[in-house]
């Protein structure tokens, strides 16, 4: 992952306002996550029902481990670890950094209790506040913005996790208990014409950004039209009553095997009582808002709409290049490119050099941010990256000819 800041000489003036700045995000950044802990259960902390999903009390500690491990460590003279078992059980996918509880098995987790885990976040929460108070060297920096760039995806997949959990609940309990009885407003998607050329794409400037960003490009492109609005709930019904989901022709190989083995009939967490499509939302159990995106479609089911309609999935340079035309941040949007390394790509020695680059396989590029994304964490140049057999994330469809 990289940190596109730059370090020039700072007065010792300019020094201490970056200190408070750091300071007061990394309190409200990490508030957040135990916010969104809040209207949960006890129970709710530890279930896994697929391992996809992680238990909610695995993510307050890996968060909390995250900084422990990276910052306080290596960089906080005489620092005491809370509990030298912790470093096995949340440590998620770091070879570098030694053996831990593989991903199937945290859900296994009992102990420690979620009580010892919000007291293990306290402890090391203490410990960052008195830390970001001394002289650390400029090289923290670029770790402590990717400590808390980490923590918002987190807080991300705490949503998508925390809906799976209570989704798949028998009895589809609320996370939220707030009135939803308006339904979203029409809108009618117009096509946004893109002339042919070479334009660049990839992160360059000030700021943060993660590696798989870098570096910026030239990619040639030919004459394009993308769609101003996502595919609504509404129109994905029209492919699902005209047979969608029982015509081979409209799929991939492997997405029509995916079809037969699951009975897939809907996007996840949908259901057909009375006669009418309900879907599980963060509000409970709902009838289908027809107008709103259509969301937790995977790769395959987004290809087969796109085919359905005679059209496409825009490219992730194509997405890129036409960002600024159209509104983008309530779903993550399927490209049809694979995940793959920019030109001059380059992993980091350390630790973080694990973030992205050993994931670049097998795996399809989203782009935009979500209504679960922490507010300011994506932007253009953002890269997630799926499965193509994945429903869970808050996913959506914009189509492309």
């Amino acid at each position: 992952m990289s940190y596109n800041l730059h370090h020039p000489t700072t007065t010792t003036a300019e020094f201490h306002t970056a200190k408070t700045t750091f300071s007061t995000r990394f309190r409200k950044i990490r508030q957040q996550t135990e916010c969104i802990c809040k209207p949960l259960e006890i129970e709710d902390y530890v279930v896994q029902p697929v391992v996809d999903v992680s238990p909610p009390k695995w993510h307050l500690g890996h968060t909390t481990w995250f900084f422990e491990t990276m910052i306080l460590l290596p960089y906080f003279a005489d620092y005491k670890v809370f509990d030298a078992n912790y470093n096995y059980i949340f440590n998620s996918y770091y070879e570098s950094i030694g053996a831990r509880v593989i991903r199937t098995d945290r859900g296994n987790l009992s102990r420690p209790s979620v009580e010892n885990v919000y007291q293990y976040r306290k402890y090391v929460d203490q410990a960052m506040e008195a830390f970001l108070q001394t002289n650390y060297p400029d090289e923290v920096a670029s770790i402590l913005e990717l400590g808390l760039q980490h923590e918002q995806q987190h807080q991300e997949l705490l949503v998508t996790d925390i809906k799976y959990i209570l989704g798949n609940n028998p009895l589809f309990p609320p996370y939220l208990k707030v009135d939803q009885t308006a339904k979203s407003e029409v809108k009618t998607s117009k096509w946004i014409s893109i002339d042919e050329g070479v334009y660049e794409i990839g992160f360059e400037g000030e700021g943060f950004c993660f590696d798989n960003e870098l570096n910026k490009h030239k990619v040639y492109l030919n004459t394009y039209q993308i769609a101003s609005e996502l595919v609504t709930n509404r129109e994905y019904l029209e492919f699902m009553n005209e047979g969608g989901y029982e015509n081979f022709r409209h799929w991939h190989s492997e997405g029509w095997d995916w079809v037969q083995k699951n009975n897939s009939k809907a996007p996840m967490y949908w259901y057909f009582i009375e006669n009418q499509w309900h879907n599980y939302t963060l509000n409970g159990l709902q009838v289908v808002d027809l107008n709103a995106p259509v969301t937790h479609i995977n790769f395959y089911e987004a290809f087969a709409f796109a085919s359905w309609s005679g059209k496409r999935l825009p490219t992730e340079a194509e997405w890129e290049v036409a960002n600024g035309y159209f509104e983008w941040g309530k779903r993550w949007e399927w490209t049809q490119s694979a995940y793959l390394p920019y030109p001059g790509f380059t992993k980091a020695d350390d630790a973080t050099g694990e973030y992205n680059g050993k994931f670049m396989v097998n795996q399809m590029v989203l782009r935009g941010a979500s209504v679960a994304t922490a507010e300011n964490h994506s932007r253009p140049t953002y890269r997630n990256f799926f499965q193509t057999n994945l429903q869970w994330q808050f996913t959506g469809i914009r189509l492309a000819q």
